[in-house]
């Protein structure tokens, strides 16, 4: 599969059970990777969502407020300063979690989930988690007769021009899944369950990634959108790595916002493709990025064996 991503690994031929060192599926971990997000105290993704989102708030406000003064309306801002500030509360989110993670030591690629995933087993749990998705916000929507559309690609002006439109797929479907994912799945939820464990930090990471999106998707939707949360931390937490939550996350938003901007079915297709390989190619050059190794101590010169 020539298209596939270099972070995926094929699936292995069965290999004797793995020993206490093992990470999942079985493969030998680094040090840095058994002990890495392990040391990260609850309290700091509190500390890093208030400061992430702060940091947009308190960003948003100065924009709008700078924009006001140039006669820009302050109730409907233009969809240049919304793409914006879309694009910096990503960067917020991700500057924050970094941040965070550094007061327990500087962090690795793996911390955050930046780390090979097994191929089939991944597709495999990432169809069965999206079909489960699917099935249950649709009998979510029919039960509550949920009719209303996603309102945020029209402020992003999706529509103004084909301009527009490519910076609106980028954005949905590569920035927001890739900055979200590394916030809500790879810092937020890879502290909160040393709290309690994994459930109840998906459940808490779930209900925070649905609340998160009130005023860019309609009321009706976030719970559907908090059981997506959820399933997108087991996801992670089953694969151990973070590339088939942000594939997940990517192919979701594809078809969201095709079918919001009535998008035909081979264009909702070629973004759905097209998004996430870069996506996961993004997150790849993140990694690189970060380090995958954290330097480790100096280590003294051999002694002289005796002649």
């Amino acid at each position: 599969m020539s298209n596939v991503p270099p972070q995926f690994q094929p699936d292995p031929p069965a290999q004797p059970a793995a020993d206490a060192d093992a990470g999942p599926e079985g493969e030998a971990l680094e040090p840095h990777e058994q002990s890495g997000r392990d040391r990260w105290p609850a309290w700091l993704s509190i500390a890093g969502f208030a400061t992430g989102y702060g940091t947009t708030i308190v960003l948003g406000l100065i924009v709008i407020l700078i924009a006001s003064a140039f006669g820009a309306s302050t109730s409907d801002p233009p969809p240049g300063i919304n793409i914006g500030l879309t694009v910096g509360q990503n960067l917020a989110l991700v500057g924050a979690a970094y941040f965070f993670a550094m007061l327990s030591g500087r962090p690795a690629a793996a911390d955050f989930g930046l780390r090979p995933a097994r191929l089939w087993r991944s597709i495999r749990l990432l169809v069965a988690i999206w079909v489960g998705f699917l099935v249950l916000s649709g009998i979510w929507a029919l039960a509550l007769d949920l009719e209303e559309q996603q309102t945020l690609p029209d402020e992003l002006g999706a529509g103004d021009s084909l301009v527009n439109a490519l910076v609106v797929i980028g954005l949905v479907t590569v920035i927001a899944p890739l900055g979200e994912e590394l916030f809500f799945r790879g810092f937020f939820f890879g502290a909160l369950r040393n709290w309690r464990g994994p459930i109840l930090a998906a459940v808490l990471t779930g209900c925070l990634f649905g609340l998160v999106h009130v005023g860019s998707a309609p009321i009706g939707y976030l719970v559907p959108l908090a059981i997506f949360g959820i399933g997108l931390c087991m996801l992670y937490e089953w694969t151990g790595s973070l590339y088939p939550p942000i594939a997940l996350h990517a192919l979701n938003n594809s078809i969201a916002l095709g079918a919001n901007q009535d998008y035909g079915a081979a264009t909702i297709a070629a973004i759905m493709v097209g998004s996430t390989i870069v996506a996961l190619l993004c997150a790849r050059l993140l990694a690189r990025v970060i380090g995958d190794r954290r330097p480790g101590p100096p280590t003294s010169a051999a002694a002289p064996e005796p002649a």
